[in-house]
């Protein structure tokens, strides 16, 4: 492997934990808001970490590609050029973001209205990285943090409803929440359906774009992998909570696989995604 094919590398996968770290510790706050569920601070200040730690990562990732080695991670002439830069907006949200959401942690229930603004302010940041980064539609940025909040809430659901599924004595509080999402599930897959496609028409415009660019046909292979998210979520809505609602013993297990077999198609999205905002050209 080539120097330039490890910094390639190394960029999406710290923008996968990225990912992985603001949208999940976001959605645990904010699911936690929405449906009273009890907060554990293990969880998001962990993922908020993470989250922080890539941040720092792919700023100084950003210093080696452009000083073309190791010794461009930690140069602060190339760091100082680039925090005046929109890469350094960019962290600055992203630290912030982060830094209050942890903060909210600590500060009782008031604090997980604070932890949520730490939230929202981090998945703003991810409008100044990325294809969407160079326009400089308000609207499609707005799009964009709206997708990544509806989806942080998604993310957010599902590791409070496996815990809840795996013990028989909390059975019935696992298939409320998993009523209660599925209500708001009505409304938010419709939202990030709506906001994906009206971003990917921008970003794309053209079907041929979409057929024989690899950037088109990497979306395609998202799409196709959002379809199946979206065909283990309707099992979960329409079989099994209706059954585990109803106290059948093996709705809770098949609840759990169904979860399980989403964080793997979720892990392979933000993955796709990661690949698509770092090393794909946008179609000319």
């Amino acid at each position: 492997m080539t120097l330039p094919d490890i910094w390639g590398v190394a960029t999406i996968a710290t923008k996968f934990a990225l990912y992985l770290g603001i949208l999940i510790s976001s959605g645990t706050v904010f699911t936690s808001l929405v449906f009273s569920l009890k907060i554990y601070r293990r969880l998001p200040g962990s993922f908020a970490f993470l989250g922080l730690c890539a941040a720092l990562l792919s700023f100084s990732l950003l210093s080696a590609n452009l000083a073309g080695d190791a010794t461009g991670l930690l140069d602060v002439e190339l760091l100082q050029l680039l925090w005046s830069t929109q890469a350094g907006t960019t962290l600055v949200f992203q630290i912030m973001g982060m830094g209050i959401l942890t903060v909210g942690l600590f500060m009782g229930p008031l604090g997980r209205w604070v932890s949520a603004l730490g939230g929202l302010i981090a998945i703003w940041s991810f409008s100044n990285i990325g294809h969407i980064a160079g326009d400089d539609s308000l609207l499609l940025k707005i799009t964009l943090a709206t997708h990544l909040t509806a989806i942080a809430f998604w993310l957010g659901v599902l590791i409070p409803l496996k815990k809840l599924s795996t013990s028989e004595k909390t059975w019935a509080t696992a298939a409320d929440l998993g009523h209660r999402f599925g209500l708001v599930a009505v409304i938010l897959v419709p939202l990030v359906l709506a906001a994906g496609m009206f971003m990917s028409f921008v970003l794309v415009g053209s079907i041929d774009a979409l057929l024989r660019t690899g950037y088109g046909q990497a979306l395609i292979f998202k799409t196709t992998l959002v379809s199946l998210l979206l065909a283990l979520a309707a099992a979960n809505k329409f079989r099994f909570i209706p059954a585990l609602r109803k106290g059948n013993p093996n709705a809770a297990q098949n609840l759990i696989t169904s979860i399980t077999a989403e964080w793997a198609v979720i892990f392979a999205i933000l993955a796709i995604t990661a690949v698509l905002t770092s090393s794909l050209n946008l179609p000319m």
